[in-house]
């Protein structure tokens, strides 16, 4: 495919597109492209990513859940082994996503209908071992992303919340044995909840942007486990190095189509005690809907801006959403000079509305630590 080409599709589909080279791993070269003039360049990496294969030019699915569900099949009978919310939007990486097992968000109706497909589909494809299957859920609409039929790299963690050896399963059914054979005919339900969060190698490589995309960028990953969501997702902060303020100076810059939940974020955060300052587009947001806010300059408003606050080591949290070419140049020198300086950042509202949750658990009681195994002697719900 070329360029032209490209350019004739994405009139057809219109923007946001997602980009992607065939066969290449962990979302390498792929993009979201939101106008014409960041297309050229992209095509252009995703071609030479591809060789000589085509590469893959899909509509975007903008602010929409993702879903990983991992599943064990032995031709007959299909057990879900769990199902993964990601607390980012569709479009990061499912690898540098966090996600939560259970689902926090989603409609029981909704996640029956998701197992229904998942089985259909392993049992269609005549799957005998692992599956996993990436869905995207926009309002009522499920869609499928991609269907994987082996084990995923959400299969440890799965495993180690459920407290059932996926792979040492599906690596007996695939030599023939079946799962009523095996005692695990049906899926196991915790009354806890497990967040994975990913590590990023940022901090040592300069200059580098931490913002998340399709492409996977983290290094590893940690587990936070707790009778509740937001401990959980405190607990998974802290294990992957970000540990998060309960008190202080919270920046927030968000992109306009976040503007209306970011205001329930910047409403939390001032319940909870914490000063806001942010951009002038924001701070007018949310000072309309009595939340107050001091306004502080973009980068490219003169001094002294947001830059010059966080190189002060004034700002205690940062929460900043982008869209668009221009914007994310503009904005890279925030999230770059936190990193450096170990300030908490969320580059997503989803993310954001997480980490106010966590904050406001973290204020109200304190964090304690149990041995898994007792997790797994819980009653099951």
């Amino acid at each position: 495919m070329t360029y032209k080409e490209t350019v004739k599709i994405a009139g057809r589909l219109g923007y946001p597109l997602l980009i992607r080279p065939s066969f290449v791993l962990g979302g390498r070269a792929m993009n979201i492209v939101y106008d014409e003039e960041s297309l050229k360049k992209i095509v252009e990496n995703a071609l030479e990513a591809s060789g000589k294969h085509p590469i893959l030019v899909d509509k975007f699915l903008d602010d929409a859940t993702e879903l990983d569900v991992d599943a064990i099949s032995d031709g007959k009978t299909v057990v879900i082994g769990g199902i993964m919310e990601h607390i980012e939007e569709a479009g990061v990486h499912s690898g540098d996503s966090a996600c939560s097992l259970p689902p926090i968000s989603l409609s029981k109706k909704l996640l029956e209908e998701v197992k229904r497909q998942t089985k259909l589909l392993a049992l269609e494809l005549k799957v005998k071992g692992l599956v996993n299957i990436q869905f995207a859920i926009k309002g009522e609409d499920i869609y499928i992303l991609e269907v994987n039929p082996r084990a995923s790299r959400t299969i440890p963690f799965v495993s180690k919340t459920i407290g059932v050896a996926l792979a040492k399963l599906a690596a007996k059914v695939m030599a023939g044995m079946t799962l009523d054979e095996l005692g695990f005919t049906e899926e196991v339900h915790r009354s806890y909840f497990s967040v994975k969060e990913a590590v990023f190698p940022f901090l040592k490589f300069p200059g580098t942007d931490t913002l998340l995309g399709p492409e996977m960028l983290s290094t590893g990953e940690v587990m936070g486990i707790s009778d509740d969501f937001a401990t959980a997702f405190a607990k998974a902060q802290i294990s992957a190095g970000n540990s998060l303020p309960t008190k202080g100076t919270v920046f927030l810059s968000v992109k306009d189509c976040d503007k209306k939940r970011a205001v329930e974020v910047a409403r939390s955060l001032h319940e909870a005690g914490f000063k806001i300052v942010a951009t002038k587009g924001t701070c007018i947001e949310l000072i309309e809907n009595n939340i107050p806010s001091e306004f502080t300059r973009k980068v490219s408003e003169g001094r002294p801006n947001i830059v010059d606050t966080i190189k002060n080591m004034e700002i205690d949290l940062i929460i900043n959403t982008t869209v668009g070419k221009q914007s994310i140049v503009d904005s890279f020198t925030i999230r770059r000079s936190a990193l450096d300086r170990q300030i908490p950042y969320v580059t997503t509202i989803r993310g954001a509305s997480a980490v106010v949750k966590a904050i406001v658990q973290l204020k109200a009681k304190k964090t304690s630590v149990k041995a898994i195994q007792l997790y797994y002697k819980a009653k099951p719900k």
